[in-house]
């Protein structure tokens, strides 16, 4: 019989999947209607979020390393959460700087489609982060005291999972909203 910890985060993963793919395809829909004002290609830094993008695609390397590490009862667990909890807090300050620079230049959720549509989907995954560095941050906090013995296995896997599943949307969501603009201004 499967763990009730693991089975419910992938229930719940798998409706957030959903959620997110809902979000995605009404981003794709709105951004193939022409329209005025901003947009992906002309608002978005892709190379500069890449660099973050990078931070929180490595730290799925380093959660993984840190189950690994709970597995074996090695005591270096504490190392690759802390890794993992400041790559996806690097990512959320490069989440902040996008939207400071298009708050700055006047793109807001109520500019046109594509503000809507942009501000709902990474803001949805930043707060999808958040949580997600929260359940780590108290991970690491336990492992800080010494008392990884408490968790069990299931629980911190079911939060690599959670991780992973933040991390897997997010490839999704930088291809559909920075790379493929991008790719269409490069081929046009």
């Amino acid at each position: 019989m499967p763990d009730k910890n693991k089975l419910g985060v992938g229930l719940f993963i798998l409706s957030e999947a959903n959620f997110f793919l809902i979000l995605l395809v009404a981003y794709v829909y709105f951004h193939l209607q022409p329209g005025q004002g901003p947009s992906a290609a002309n608002s978005l830094h892709p190379l500069r979020m890449l660099a973050f993008s990078l931070c929180l695609f490595l730290s799925s390397a380093t959660v993984y390393l840190a189950g690994r590490s709970f597995k074996r009862g090695r005591g270096n667990v504490w190392l690759w959460l802390a890794l993992t909890v400041v790559l996806g807090a690097l990512f959320l300050f490069g989440q902040s700087r996008e939207y400071v620079g298009l708050f700055a230049h006047g793109v807001t959720v109520s500019s046109n489609l594509f503000g809507t549509t942009f501000f709902t989907l990474t803001g949805f995954h930043g707060l999808h982060v958040l949580v997600g560095l929260c359940a780590l941050a108290t991970l690491l906090g336990v492992a800080l005291t010494g008392r990884l013995g408490c968790i069990k296995p299931a629980g911190f896997e079911a939060i690599s999972m959670y991780w992973h599943f933040v991390d897997a949307v997010w490839v999704v969501i930088f291809a559909v909203v920075y790379l493929w603009p991008l790719i269409a201004r490069m081929t046009a």
